[in-house]
């Protein structure tokens, strides 16, 4: 675009409707003499007193300037009644719109405060009769131009403009900024060129998020700040700015634009269907909606009266009561904007989502429609806005953040192999050995290591299990022998899995950062107690009067649908006891002889370490710890059985008892059972559990596939 071209018409067009509408946006200073230019207008609702009845200026009654403050509580001018906003009736005023033929019924707000300016100096005033008198000749004189009448339609975000009683979208606007506006578009319909044209319409369009009735000016900090992010809310007390001034700021902000060189090419539509060719990108970045957080298309519609287009609300990617779409829709219109993203990336390579903070069944929703896209998900971090910087988190639902979600694109070669090797043990340390490729090697927070969630045997486990559901077959392998197969093809480290060559780099990172600093654990069920537990006595076994106290200070976030197990059955489940009998195990050991000298080089039979050993409670060797699960999943099995024959909704229940459940069924492709039982539990816990939800999802698909 021509530059100069581009500000030499903008200055033309706005002088000249200065030269035709200008006298609506000036006042005489205070000497009643000197000509001032208006910047900006504040407004006020009008109120009407609960107790007598009488019609009173908001600004007045709540607003002190000189403290810079906003009353809660204030007294009625006449009746000296306190009163509450809140509580308070707002006035209407009705006139004929002759643009829509029809009677209009507004809150009634009036003029309370000018900022003006006279050559640099600014200066603010109370209006005056003569200000007043030229708002009202404002108000009765005719439109001039053509201009949309857009009618607001009932939706997720237009309640208050609609309460307002702006049910058109040029009502969005004071009269006297519309009538400036329309003159100014007429004049940009009026250009010959249209490159010049198509420019100057961003012009105009890029001005408008000051210029509508939601601009809001705030009293605790004396200037206006702008509409509330995304809401259509209008305040009691609007500033309404000058188009002259306002359009003349974005004349230079567009040629700073205009001035920085770009070679990027912009395409726009939905992204389930945008044309990429397919495995040709390096790299893709999306920054999806999450779920009900912004309605797009609701708060769209200024802009899109102005435009004459709307927005195709039918595959916007979000949950909205009044398009009809819930958790469901929303995760499976996700899933056809990430399959299209995967189709388009190049094997091997990365995809990265932005997660802003929400509810954890939105979070679940973009893991799960990630992977059922084909993605793996290899790191989730948190981002840190101030410093531009990723840290390490902890915890898969740590959704009060905004996070950066990793995930890849596997390579050929693994898929091809993983075709032939499915039905094996192999596919399963193929996939293994492929993710962990992609996985960070360390994560630091400051000069401290941190731990990696993500080499985690059970979540290597979680990852591998759900690749290989996602892809249609059994998985060949307990989680027992997942963990004794781990050590066996795998390098272990601090309770993390690494390949040889990672192995060499950690290593190094750890002698030069010192210690590793251990997850911090929030319990609210029974997974996560089990993982709190582990934690807790592999660092320093111990006996159950120990840790009886520290557990029962964990379990205030328990979940109110999760059944309450008892310590003594969650420690007989999944970890030893040593009893006295037989040479004290390694772990005791190493514990005790690395906190006791008088322990040191003893025997591990010696009565004496013996005796402090007994009752300790440790976690189990994996080669050892085989009965122990058999044992559990029988438990919770029994238990998914009684969940099989209940008639009523489920309340409370064992979690993990269901995934063990549908981790059975899923094996014996009796995808009913997985159905059924999802239909008794309540909805949001399916829905903010990444394991149950995939599941489900995969036991529906299968159903409806057959």
């Amino acid at each position: 675009m021509d530059e100069v071209a581009f500000e030499k018409e903008a200055k033309r067009i706005l002088k000249e409707v200065e030269n035709e509408c200008g006298w609506m946006y000036e006042t005489l200073h205070i000497d009643g003499k000197t000509k001032g230019k208006i910047n900006y207008t504040v407004w006020s609702d009008v109120i009407i007193c609960s107790h007598c009845g009488t019609e009173i200026v908001y600004w007045d009654a709540a607003i002190n300037k000189q403290k810079a403050e906003v009353k809660e509580k204030f007294n009625c001018p006449t009746c000296s009644s306190e009163i509450t906003k809140r509580n308070v009736e707002k006035a209407y005023e009705s006139w004929y719109d002759n643009s829509i033929s029809q009677v209009v019924r507004m809150v009634k707000q009036v003029p309370v405060l000018i900022n003006y300016s006279i050559g640099k100096k600014r200066h603010e005033k109370r209006p005056s009769d003569l200000d007043l008198e030229v708002v009202s000749k404002i108000g009765k004189e005719p439109y001039l131009y053509k201009f949309p009448t857009t009618k607001i339609e009932d939706g997720a975000k237009t309640r208050e403009p609609l309460a307002f009683g702006a049910s058109y979208t040029h009502l969005m606007y004071s009269m006297r900024n519309l009538k400036i506006l329309i003159a100014i578009l007429d004049r940009i319909n009026k250009v010959n060129d249209s490159r010049l044209q198509n420019y100057l319409k961003v012009w105009f369009t890029s001005s408008q998020t000051r210029l509508h009735r939601m601009n809001r000016y705030a009293a605790q900090h004396q200037r206006h700040v702008g509409p509330l992010a995304n809401t259509l809310y209008i305040s009691s007390t609007p500033a309404e700015i000058s188009p002259f001034y306002f359009l003349n700021l974005k004349i230079k902000e567009n040629l700073l634009a205009l001035g920085s060189v770009s070679s990027s090419a912009i395409q726009t539509g939905d992204a389930s269907k945008v044309l990429i060719p397919e495995n040709s990108l390096d790299y893709a970045f999306i920054d999806p909606p999450f779920g009900h957080n912004i309605m797009y298309s609701d708060l769209n519609i200024i802009g899109e009266a102005w435009r004459g287009a709307k927005t195709n609300s039918e595959p916007e990617a979000i949950e909205n009561k009044h398009q009809g779409k819930g958790l469901d829709e929303y995760r499976a219109l996700m899933v056809s904007a990430f399959k299209n993203a995967y189709k388009a990336l190049k094997p091997g390579r990365w995809l990265t989502v932005e997660f802003s903070n929400t509810k954890a069944s939105v979070w679940n929703s973009i893991q799960t429609a990630l992977t059922d896209a084909g993605f793996v998900v290899a790191n989730v971090a948190a981002l840190n806005k101030g410093r531009g910087g990723l840290h390490a988190i902890i915890g898969p639902t740590a959704v009060k953040q905004d996070l950066i979600i990793s995930a890849y694109k596997p390579n050929g070669g693994f898929e091809e192999r993983f075709q032939k090797e499915a039905q094996t043990e192999e596919g399963v340390w193929d996939f293994v050995r492929t993710h962990l490729k992609y996985l960070p090697v360390t994560k630091q927070q400051g000069a401290m290591l941190q731990f990696v969630p993500e080499r985690d045997p059970r979540i290597l486990f979680d990852q591998m299990v759900a690749y290989y559901v996602r892809k249609g077959y059994p998985v060949p392998i307990s989680s027992q022998e997942f963990q004794i197969g781990l050590a066996q093809h795998f390098i272990e480290r601090d309770g993390m899995y690494f390949l040889p060559d990672q192995v060499a780099e950690y290593d190094r990172k750890k002698m030069t950062s010192g210690e590793l600093k251990q997850m911090t654990m929030f319990v609210s069920d029974e997974a996560s107690a089990i993982q709190w537990l582990r934690q807790l006595i592999k660092e320093k076994p111990q006996t159950f009067s120990d840790i009886n106290p520290q557990f029962m200070q964990q379990l205030g976030g328990w979940s109110k649908n999760e059944a309450q197990l008892d310590l003594r059955e969650l420690l007989n489940q999944n970890f030893l006891c040593y009893d006295g009998k037989g040479p004290v195990p390694e772990q005791i050991h190493a514990y005790l002889s690395t906190n006791w000298k008088e322990l040191r080089n003893l025997p591990k039979d010696d009565p004496t370490l013996v005796a402090k050993a007994r009752d300790r409670w440790y976690v189990p060797d994996p080669n050892k710890a085989g009965d122990l699960e058999k044992l559990r999943e029988k438990a919770l099995l029994k238990e998914f059985e009684e969940y099989k024959e209940v008639k009523k909704k489920l309340k409370v229940f064992r979690l993990e008892a269901v995934r063990a459940g549908f981790k059975k069924a899923w094996q014996e492709r009796d995808y009913a059972v997985i159905v059924a039982v999802a239909d008794k539990i309540p909805n949001n816990v399916l829905e903010e559990d990444p394991k149950l939800l995939m599941w489900y999802d995969q036991a529906v698909t299968r159903m409806g596939g057959e």
